[in-house]
């Protein structure tokens, strides 16, 4: 196949890539977008259900207020996870892969291709989730940088960790595994649910050893003007883990583990 030129990008078929992602998700929105949407509302209406009348303030801020940010941002992750999992290991399955590496792409185009795909389902369902929210919980912004910062790196932070499954995984029980014992344990137990300034001891050194409580107290800052960890340090800790996560994609497409074969 023709090799791209060095130094040159390939911005048609760059752009045919996104397009190819973004539409596949966009294609079924009543499963990707909406689904996410109604399962996020129905976590809330519980919490709301089991407190009944009793509101109490965590941060200085109603429960539900407190809540529905991580809420939000979590839904943005597990979609963007989702979206590039799916559709490589989908590729793969169905030997649509060679279509893929066939083209003049080099392996940093074809990564951003996914990785545009899931950053853009991410968003999606966290707007719609937003949008939904505001309905019930009385939203407000405190910081519109500090928002835009976490909620991109959370999405790209999910997209790379999907590339990374997907291209590790051969079936759809390995991508399971990661889920399941993977995504689903980080996110439960990264302060979605509550502040850690009541977790004792080893928990709640442990978590600040979770990548995703950085996520989640950052983004609910945004909101709430409340944190539990310093802004700086979970900024640089994502920063730090993106690129680490980017660089090892990047090998990954460069050397076509578990691609070409």
């Amino acid at each position: 196949m023709p090799a791209p030129a060095m130094g040159r990008i390939n911005w048609a078929g760059l752009w045919v890539l996104c397009g190819r992602e973004t539409l596949r998700f966009l294609k079924i929105g009543q499963q990707t977008i909406a689904g996410p949407m109604v399962t996020t509302l129905l976590f809330l209406a519980v919490f709301a259900l089991a407190l009944g009348g009793t509101f109490r303030e965590v941060g200085g801020r109603p429960f539900l207020e407190f809540l529905a940010p991580g809420l939000i941002v979590m839904s943005v992750m597990q979609n963007a996870f989702a979206n590039s999992s799916s559709s490589l290991l989908s590729a793969k399955m169905t030997g649509n892969i060679v279509d893929l590496l066939m083209p003049p792409l080099a392996p940093g185009e074809l990564l951003t291709g996914f990785l545009v795909g899931g950053l853009a389902r991410g968003l999606c369902v966290g707007l719609a989730v937003s949008m939904a929210m505001w309905v019930f919980v009385p939203i407000r912004l405190h910081d519109v940088a500090v928002l835009g910062y976490y909620v991109v790196s959370a999405a790209l932070l999910m997209s790379l960790l999907g590339v990374l499954t997907g291209v590790w995984a051969e079936k759809f029980d390995h991508m399971s595994t990661i889920t399941n014992f993977v995504v689903t344990p980080l996110s439960f137990l990264s302060g979605t649910f509550y502040s850690i300034e009541r977790l004792p001891e080893p928990f709640y050194s442990a978590i600040q050893f979770n990548p995703f409580f950085y996520v989640i107290d950052g983004f609910r800052y945004s909101f709430i003007g409340h944190s539990d960890a310093n802004l700086g340090l979970g900024m640089a800790v994502l920063a730090v883990i993106n690129l680490g996560l980017l660089l090892w994609a990047l090998w990954m497409f460069r050397t076509g583990y578990r691609l070409k074969h």
